[in-house]
């Protein structure tokens, strides 16, 4: 009798789905390549003191570029959405979301009226545009349909790609709410690791220039 093959570890309940914005961290890889090549060349072939400015300007710039384009993401599962802006990171209990929408930008409410940006989930409203044209064009060839033209415009705008992600958590706030593991404050960090730094090549920077 053979004995059967171990069956694979079921994906854990609470796995997060994470949610990027490819093009801003392709062009972050863009701008550090390009301010590696010249702050490296400043670096070693600089004289008197462009050294130490390349040197101010890859602190001040580097960790801002790197807060903007590939620190942005949003990860969520069935306790809690955490959003990790370019410098907080906010853990909100689904029992703290009131809402969360797209507008000119994508947002989530809590339950006592404050506000947060998704930075990693832009909206475009080129995108949007699009999506409008493609169901106004869809319902006005459809010679059974039974709605507007407008109101399939409206019903598929929706489904523009950030749309669709802010409608995907809406519904996983409204189903996970009420959960026990969906319980809890509202935490928020600020992100020293990059602040830090900045801040150190912005007052070498103001230095450097005021002693030229």
């Amino acid at each position: 009798m053979t004995t059967p093959p171990p069956q694979q570890p079921a994906e854990p309940a609470h796995a997060d789905r994470v949610f990027r914005s490819t093009m801003g961290m392709a062009g972050g890889a863009l701008l550090i390549a390009l301010g590696a090549f010249i702050g490296g060349d400043a670096l070693v072939s600089g004289e008197g003191r462009t050294p130490w400015l390349a040197l101010a300007a890859l602190l001040l710039l580097v960790p801002l570029v790197v807060a903007f384009t590939f620190r942005p993401a949003v990860f969520a599962n069935d306790d809690r959405l955490r959003i990790r802006n370019p410098f907080r990171t906010i853990v909100l209990p689904w029992s703290q979301v009131a809402d969360v929408r797209a507008g000119y930008s994508s947002e989530v409410f809590t339950q006592d009226g404050k506000k947060y940006q998704l930075w990693a989930i832009p909206v475009s409203l080129r995108q949007r545009k699009k999506v409008a044209r493609q169901a106004a064009r869809s319902a006005a060839e459809d010679p059974h349909g039974q709605t507007s033209a407008t109101a399939a415009v409206d019903d598929k705008a929706r489904f523009a790609p950030a749309d669709q992600t802010v409608a995907d958590l809406r519904e996983q706030a409204e189903r996970c709410a009420g959960l026990p593991g969906a319980q809890g404050e509202i935490a928020v960090r600020w992100a020293y690791e990059l602040l830090a730094p900045s801040l150190a090549g912005l007052v070498l920077t103001i230095v450097l220039l005021a002693t030229g």
